[in-house]
């Protein structure tokens, strides 16, 4: 029904950004209603998949505290897209991110690219 297919993943030093995208396919007559919530998630080795940034349809958002003031998610509803700017990286930014998105919960997800920060 949707599929995610994001892109901008790497290796970056310390301090340094990384802006991650996300693009949604699918028969257009469906797909706008059902990626009202888009968000990224990360999962670190050994550690449990975590909401990083979500945000809504009108643009509400929410953060992980531990990327608030250095991450920020926008989307554009007319190219189906999201975007994750990341700055000030650490390497505890280090894993692989995915794209979600659903008509009310995250329902559809990327296959995930590496982010690793280096020290």
């Amino acid at each position: 029904q949707v599929q995610l297919v994001e892109s901008g993943g790497g290796l970056v030093q310390a301090g340094g950004s990384l802006r991650l995208s996300c693009a949604a396919s699918g028969s257009r007559i469906f797909v706008d209603a059902l990626i009202n919530v888009m968000g990224w998630y990360r999962q670190a080795p050994g550690k449990q998949r975590e909401l990083v940034a979500g945000i809504t349809r009108g643009n509400s958002v929410n953060y992980v505290d531990s990327v608030n003031g250095r991450f920020t998610i926008s989307r554009d509803n007319a190219k189906k897209m999201v975007y994750l700017q990341m700055n000030s990286l650490k390497p505890e930014d280090t894993a692989v991110y995915y794209c979600a998105a659903g008509p009310v919960d995250y329902t559809y997800w990327s296959p995930g690219t590496q982010v690793t920060v280096s020290s």
